[in-house]
C-alpha cells in the first residue's frame, strides 16, 4: 500500500485548459516533447478512471497531460468536485491556464478561420465572453496562468519547459508599443506614456512623409534635450518595476508609447529605449501600431 502511495506521489498529472484560441494544442505538443502521455478534450468524468489507469501503469507512463476546454461544457461543473476528490485521495495534479485578450483571440479566430466552441452562428466577441464565465471556476484553481496574448512560439515554450522541466532561469518579456492617441489606446497596455510634449517632425515639410523608423526624423525628435531626459527617466523607471512585476508573477508586460498619429515621435522613443533596454536581461520586441495609418 506504502509503495502505491509514493507512485502517486512520484507521478506528475498536468491539466492544460483556458481560453479557446490560448495556445492549448500547442502546450500540449510541447509537452508531449517532453516525454508527457497527452490526451485533449478527455471528458471530465473520465479523469479519476485516467488517473488511477497512469498510477497502475506507472513502469510506462509516470507523466500524462490532458487538455479540457469548454467543449467538455457539460462536465465542466463537476470538475471542481472530481478534482477536490482527487486531491482527498493523493492524487496530485497540477493546473496550467492559458490566458490571452479578447482582442488577440478574436484575432486569431479570424485568421485561422475556426468557429469559436460557443459561437455556433453567433458573434465571436459574445462567445469569448461567455467562455470566460465558464471557466472563471478553472482558473481559481490553477497552479500556472501563463498570459498568451504577445506570445511568439518559443516564448511558449520556454515558459512551459521552465515550468515543467524546473528550470530556474526566469524570462521576462517586455513589448514596446508604439501607437497614436487619435486612434485609441491599446488596450492591453500595463504602462502607457504620452510623448506629445516632444518637437513634433509633422510640422517639418520634409520630415512629415517620413516616420520614426527613418534616421531623419529620428535623430530630430532625440535631439531634443527633452527627449534625452524623458528617454533617461523612463529607462530607469522600466528598471526599477520589472523586478516587481516579476515578483508579483507577471510575465510580461507591454510598455504603450503614443504620440498625436503614432507616426515620427512614439516610434523613435519606442526605438531609442528598446535600444537601451538590450543591456537587461528580457526578452525585448518592438511593435509599431499605427505607423502606417496615414498611408492607408
Amino acid at each position: 500500500m506504502d509503495d502505491y502511495v509514493e507512485m502517486r506521489a512520484n507521478m506528475r498529472f498536468v491539466i492544460v485548459t483556458g481560453m479557446s484560441g490560448a495556445g492549448k494544442s500547442s502546450v500540449l505538443k510541447m509537452l508531449e516533447d517532453l516525454g508527457y502521455f497527452c490526451v485533449d478534450n478527455l471528458p471530465v468524468h473520465f479523469i479519476p478512471k485516467m488517473t488511477k489507469l497512469m498510477v497502475d501503469e506507472q513502469e510506462t507512463v509516470d507523466k500524462m497531460g490532458l487538455g479540457i476546454d469548454v467543449r467538455n461544457l457539460q462536465g465542466l461543473s463537476d470538475l471542481d468536485n472530481i478534482l477536490d476528490k482527487m486531491k482527498q485521495e493523493g492524487y496530485p495534479y497540477e493546473v496550467l491556464f492559458l490566458e490571452a485578450d479578447d482582442s488577440v483571440l478574436v484575432k486569431r479566430y479570424k485568421e485561422t478561420r475556426r468557429n469559436h466552441p460557443l459561437a455556433l452562428q453567433g458573434r465571436v466577441d459574445k462567445a469569448i465572453a461567455a467562455e470566460r464565465v465558464e471557466l472563471a471556476h478553472i482558473k481559481k484553481r490553477a497552479d500556472y496562468i501563463l498570459d498568451t496574448s504577445h506570445m511568439l512560439v518559443r516564448e511558449l515554450k520556454h515558459e512551459v519547459d521552465r515550468i515543467f522541466l524546473g528550470e530556474e532561469d526566469e524570462n521576462f518579456f517586455v513589448t514596446l508599443l508604439s501607437f497614436g492617441f487619435k486612434y485609441g489606446i491599446p488596450e492591453d497596455s500595463d504602462l502607457v506614456f504620452d510623448v506629445r510634449f516632444l518637437p513634433n517632425p509633422y510640422y517639418i515639410p520634409t520630415l512629415k512623409p517620413l516616420t520614426g523608423n527613418d534616421p531623419a526624423v529620428y535623430d530630430y525628435v532625440m535631439a531634443a534635450p527633452q527627449a534625452k531626459e524623458f528617454q533617461r527617466q523612463l529607462f530607469e523607471m522600466v528598471k526599477f518595476l520589472i523586478p516587481n512585476y516579476i515578483a508579483e508573477g507577471k510575465n510580461q508586460i507591454v510598455i504603450s508609447i503614443g504620440c498625436t498619429g503614432g507616426k515620427h515621435r512614439s516610434v523613435s522613443m519606442v526605438r531609442a529605449l528598446e535600444s537601451q533596454m538590450k543591456s537587461l536581461p528580457y526578452t525585448v520586441k518592438m511593435e509599431h501600431r499605427d505607423i502606417e495609418r496615414d498611408a492607408k
